[in-house]
């Protein structure tokens, strides 16, 4: 691919594929813990370091003092901030860092464009930061929207794509490392896709053990019919689709799978079923057997892609397409670029399956 936006200076981590890769403290640790008497734990892994510290928006008379503990996590306890928001960041050995376990750690994290990039003189869509109330959840969740150009001035309503981000991401990585937005604009000034609104849910759900299926709910619950009740779109199967890579590929095959009624075109991103889980028990769990028929016959499109044998999800997802086969799924399988488990992957993806939506 000879347009390559690079992520630089973020540490993307996978939980749901740990296996995949060395298990560090890290993988699971809170950066931050409010406790309820209003003291604030700050931790960090940083197992070859000197000195940590914390620096921001902190009470200068009160210096947060750390310690290591013996798995390379550094911790030091905060007092006296009341109640607000709070801009921070670590100091190791002297050098300002920022918090790699943020669930906005990917919002500031900075870009490099190689090659001509993606910003095209064309015209440009909106894509928007909202906020909803997740039923599921009980908080306040982010999203994000891209509408095309010309679409405040229009009353046409419009189908929408549903597409998630991956493991340790969040839903502000599509539009930026992602290139979403970009690439949409390009493919509809060269007539190459049809007007459609993209949404961008946050697919990570910090504190839960295995986020996917409370993010179907999410979907369900409060997404879905959040996009349905601001913007001008088609509420109909027919009009939907969903893509996902990575997590956000087990979590294309949840909504999908226990509701296949709701959408009418499904592309899995270097992604499986859940990796170390008992095949049979997910097939009963999901009723993919009896879902499969529906799927097979309601579906415009249902598409695994890979990044090549170089993607670590490459064996996981064949042994989930040979598991779906032989429960009766019928689906097709691409490998669009040869760029492993990584986003010059995804954003070519994203150039090959948006021209075949809902046309």
């Amino acid at each position: 691919m000879k347009k390559l936006l690079l992520l630089a200076a973020l540490c993307c981590s996978f939980p749901l594929f740990a296996q995949w890769g060395r298990p560090t403290p890290a993988d699971t640790l809170h950066s931050t813990v409010v406790m309820p008497d209003g003291r604030v734990i700050f931790q960090v892994y940083a197992p070859k370091a000197r000195t940590v510290s914390v620096t921001g928006d902190l009470p200068w008379d009160k210096p947060v003092f750390f310690r290591e503990t013996p798995n390379g996590v550094w911790k030091g306890v905060a007092t006296g901030l009341g109640e607000g928001v709070f801009r921070y960041s670590f100091v190791i050995d002297g050098v300002k860092v920022q918090d790699p376990k943020s669930p906005q750690a990917g919002d500031s994290a900075a870009l490099l464009t190689v090659g001509k990039g993606y910003v095209k003189d064309v015209p440009h869509g909106a894509v928007a930061q909202r906020w909803y109330w997740s039923e599921t959840l009980g908080q306040m969740r982010r999203m994000h929207v891209w509408t095309p150009a010309g679409y405040e001035n229009s009353k046409q309503k419009l189908p929408v794509l549903y597409l998630i981000h991956g493991g340790g991401d969040n839903d502000a990585s599509w539009p930026t490392v992602g290139a979403a937005g970009w690439i949409l604009d390009n493919l509809l000034a060269e007539g190459k896709i049809v007007p459609m609104v993209v949404v961008m849910p946050n697919g990570t759900i910090e504190g839960v053990p295995n986020e996917v299926p409370p993010f179907a709910d999410d979907m369900f619950r409060s997404i879905i019919p959040f996009v349905e009740s601001n913007y001008r779109v088609i509420a109909k199967r027919e009009a939907r689709a969903v893509a996902g890579l990575s997590m956000g590929g087990m979590e294309t095959m949840e909504v999908v799978f226990r509701n296949p009624d709701l959408f009418s075109y499904a592309w899995v991103l270097s992604s499986s079923l859940m990796p170390g889980s008992d095949l049979n028990e997910e097939a009963k769990r999901l009723d993919i057997a009896a879902n499969a028929a529906k799927i097979n016959k309601t579906y415009k499109a249902f598409v695994f892609t890979q990044g090549g044998p170089s993607d670590i999800a490459y064996q996981n997802c064949a042994n989930t397409r040979k598991f779906l086969q032989d429960l009766g799924l019928e689906f097709d399988y691409m490998e669009n670029a040869q760029a492993g488990h990584s986003w010059a992957t995804w954003r070519a993806d994203l150039e090959k399956f948006a021209p075949t939506l809902f046309k």
